[in-house]
């Protein structure tokens, strides 16, 4: 689902409660096009919509089930993530966190609309960090 503009402040990029999409980290520099926001476009095949703040549990979990995010992988300019940090996660791994227990806190107003497509506003506002 496009939203018409990759800008936060921009009139498509809405979150899930329906205001404008508020950005999600800059350090670590975080989001589909890596410009702090979890925007999204027809080439986003993992729908990186969620803007999650790491947990150990979640990154322990995220490692089983073969995405490490904690080990810097710096040929792909990437830090690695720890306890805290904020990072658009795929909407699918989410809810796979959220089914065993693991789900990670969420930041609503940073987290694009298009994640609705395969999680439901629920489960999220139930895993709500505080903004």
């Amino acid at each position: 689902m496009p939203d018409g503009s990759r800008d936060p402040r921009g009139p498509g990029a809405r979150n899930v409660l329906g205001g404008p999409l508020a950005p999600c980290s800059f350090a670590p520099l975080t989001g589909w096009f890596r410009d702090g926001c979890c925007h999204t476009d027809e080439h986003d095949a993992g729908l990186h919509t969620v803007c999650a703040v790491m947990t150990e549990e979640f990154l322990a979990f995220s490692r089983r089930v073969g995405n490490d995010l904690s080990t810097p992988r710096p040929e792909y300019g990437f830090p690695g993530l720890k306890p805290g940090d904020c990072w658009c996660l795929c909407a699918a791994r989410w809810e796979e966190a959220r089914q065993a227990g693991v789900a990670p806190p969420v930041r609503l107003s940073a987290t694009h609309r298009a994640a609705l497509l395969m999680v439901r506003l629920e489960d999220l506002k139930a895993h709500a960090a505080p903004e």
